[in-house]
């Protein structure tokens, strides 16, 4: 069994707040879709350089991500309540805690003690941590044929 591996994340992106309280409200509610939705959301801005900052954006995102329209609907209405700003806010305290300062921020539990990792190139260290080898961003893909 591998140790539990807490994703944490929060972003200086300017307007992405609504990204982040939609992303909370589907890990309360529907946690299934939260990886989904949470790498649509990464692809968009990070790889895509697409907005994720107006309600729109989120509603497509969600779509691509598998959320169904009307669940993404409420959801959406959800970002404005007290439990998911609060939640948002506790979130972030909790990465502040571990010592978080970007993204993506990942703490590993193993044994009793928390390993925090930031950035992407550092998955490597965090499979050494957590016993598992790391085989890069996309280990099947075939080799480019000339």
């Amino acid at each position: 069994m591998l140790p539990q591996c807490v994703f944490l994340s929060f972003t200086s992106i300017p307007g992405s707040l609504s990204a982040m309280r939609f992303i909370t409200a589907v890990d309360m509610t529907q946690p299934q879709f939260l990886g989904p939705v949470s790498r649509e959301l990464w692809m968009r801005i990070w790889s895509r350089d697409e907005d994720i900052t107006q309600p729109e954006s989120i509603l497509a995102a969600a779509g691509e991500a598998g959320l169904p329209s009307a669940l993404a609907q409420k959801l959406l209405a959800m970002t404005s309540t007290p439990e998911v700003k609060n939640r948002l806010k506790a979130t972030t305290e909790e990465a502040l805690n571990y010592g978080a300062f970007g993204m993506p921020a990942l703490v590993a539990h193993v044994n009793g003690e928390s390993h925090l990792f930031f950035g992407s190139d550092r998955l490597e260290l965090l499979g050494n941590v957590i016993g598992e080898k790391w085989l890069g961003p996309v280990p099947a893909a075939s080799k480019p044929r000339m």
